[in-house]
């Protein structure tokens, strides 16, 4: 009985197989039915855009009229002729450099602070957290009477305390390092993710680490470093593509002055783009949008690529 038993099983398999696959088929269009909004809303504000963006790189086109087709005239005069182009490539790549350690720095630090158990640090998170959920436009206007070097209160508490005062957003040489200060006033949203990763640490190893005599700062780089860098990964990306696409602190506080000096390459872009009512160079623009697409593509790929050399994995270590 047994040995029929057997052998009658692999056929009612069989036999049923095709019945679930008919079955499946059956639901098929169903499926395809509920996340035909999804594939219909990808296609069309992602695909169809990046295949017309593509497209208007190679054209002269004002936006209005119907573009000119100019092959690649518009990549050409970009890399070797325009006078300004490189130099928002340098201040751009510059400006990443400083302002995305500095984030990080900064927001790990208020993480590990704020790790902390004490009266009231609820209230502290609140409070260092609030500038990310404020208006930007706002906050930076604010900024920039602060910084103004006549009537700003930044120069004032300077004189208050008989030190030099700063021309600030209006000297060339110090713009662009206000604008990265100023951008480490919304280090609350670094903080919170590194927050999280902190609260994640088991607290198992930290006892096993205080049995074998390590002290906090043994702890801090052995442990809690190697932790959260999967967190530290992350942060990375995230800030270094939004220090890429940095806008409206160069829009609001210099407008690519003085002397060009914080013409950021996304601000670029939007200048060329809509320089003027009668001759807005859309289609260079969007050439200069696909290159600094690349450039963001080249760099976050070199940064995962590397990643295995620092990001600890739990997996790789059980093995």
């Amino acid at each position: 009985m047994a040995d029929s038993a057997l052998l009658t099983r692999p056929a009612a398999r069989s036999v049923a197989a095709p019945g679930r696959r008919r079955h499946l088929t059956r639901n098929n269009p169903v499926g395809y039915l509920f996340i035909a909004p999804a594939i219909l809303g990808f296609a069309l504000f992602v695909v169809y855009p990046l295949i017309m963006s593509a497209y208007y790189s190679l054209t002269q086109w004002n936006g209005i009229t119907t573009p000119k087709f100019v092959g690649f005239a518009n990549y050409k005069y970009m890399l070797t002729q325009d006078p300004v182009f490189w130099k928002s490539v340098g201040l751009t790549v510059i400006f990443a450099v400083i302002s995305v350690p500095l984030s990080l720095i900064f927001g790990l630090a208020l993480a590990v602070l704020l790790n902390r158990k004490f009266r009231g640090v609820k209230i502290f998170r609140t409070i260092f957290f609030l500038p990310v959920v404020l208006p930007s436009i706002a906050v930076l206007t604010m900024w920039k009477y602060l910084f103004d070097p006549q009537f700003g209160l930044a120069n004032q508490a300077l004189s208050w305390l008989h030190l030099p005062t700063s021309q600030w957003l209006s000297s060339a040489h110090s713009a662009l390092p206000t604008i990265i200060l100023i951008g480490l006033w919304g280090v609350g949203g670094s903080m919170i993710i590194f927050l999280a990763g902190l609260q994640n640490v088991p607290d198992e190893l930290y006892e096993a680490a205080k049995l074998d005599g390590a002290n906090g700062p043994r702890s801090f780089l052995h442990i809690t470093m190697p932790m959260i860098t999967p967190i530290l990964l992350l942060q990375l990306i995230l800030q270094i593509n939004a220090a890429f696409q940095t806008f409206n602190q160069v829009a609001i506080l210099t407008q690519g002055g003085p002397d060009n000096s914080t013409d950021l390459l996304m601000y670029k872009i939007y200048s060329d783009g809509f320089s003027s009512v009668n001759t807005p160079l859309m289609g260079y623009a969007t050439a200069e949008v696909w290159f600094l697409f690349i450039l963001v593509m080249i760099v976050t790929a070199f940064t995962f690529r590397t990643s295995s050399m620092w990001v600890y994995n739990a997996n790789d270590a059980r093995n």
